[in-house]
C-alpha cells in the first residue's frame, strides 16, 4: 500500500492556528464554547485545537467527545458531559476528515436535540465526497480525491502526520 503525505505536522499545525484563530473570532463575544471532538481521531485534533485557542485567548473552553459507531452511525451515540452543560452554549463539533458526511450529520443530529446558541464544524481535511447537505464551517484542507482513494490522519506521540492512500 503507498502512503503519499499529504500534510506534515508543521503544515497540521499550522493549519490548527489558523482554524483556532477562526473559532475564536466567530466567537468573540461568547463566555464560552464547547469543542466536542469525534472520538477517536476528531477527539485528539479537538485537544490541539483547545490547545491553541488557549495560547491566543482568554475564553473559557469546555473539551468533550462524542462517541459515534462509524459502521452504524444511527445508533446511539454517547457524550462524555452531562447534556445540560451543552445548554445555550456555542459549540464546535471537530472531526480530523469529512468524507461521506454521516459521521458528523448524525453527530449534528445528535447536538440538535440539545437547545444550543449555536453549533460550528470543524475538520483537516474536507475531501468534498458528502453524501449528506453537511458542510465543515472550519476546515484546514480541502482535497479532491477520487472515491477510491482514502486519507489517514495519523497522531503520534511527536506529530501529526496526513496521508493519502
Amino acid at each position: 500500500m503507498i502512503k503519499n503525505i499529504i500534510l506534515n505536522d508543521l503544515q497540521i499545525r499550522n493549519k490548527i492556528k489558523r482554524i483556532s484563530l477562526q473559532i475564536t473570532e466567530d466567537n468573540i463575544n461568547e463566555n464560552e464554547i464547547v469543542v466536542v471532538g469525534i472520538e477517536p481521531k476528531g477527539f485528539k485534533l479537538a485537544e490541539e485545537i483547545v490547545k491553541k485557542i488557549k495560547e491566543i485567548s482568554k475564553i473559557n473552553l469546555i473539551l468533550c467527545k462524542i462517541k459515534i459507531d462509524k459502521k452504524k452511525p444511527f445508533e446511539e451515540l454517547s457524550i462524555s458531559i452531562d447534556k445540560e452543560n451543552l445548554k445555550n452554549k456555542s459549540v464546535v463539533l471537530v472531526d480530523d476528515v469529512l468524507n461521506s458526511g454521516s459521521t458528523l450529520i448524525y453527530s449534528v443530529k445528535f447536538l440538535l436535540n440539545i437547545e444550543l446558541k449555536k453549533l460550528k464544524t470543524a475538520v483537516l481535511i474536507n475531501r468534498s465526497h458528502t453524501k449528506f447537505p453537511i458542510t465543515a464551517n472550519f476546515n484546514g484542507l480541502s482535497l479532491s480525491t477520487s472515491l477510491q482513494n482514502h486519507i489517514e490522519v495519523k497522531f503520534e506521540e511527536n506529530s501529526i502526520n496526513a496521508y493519502l492512500i
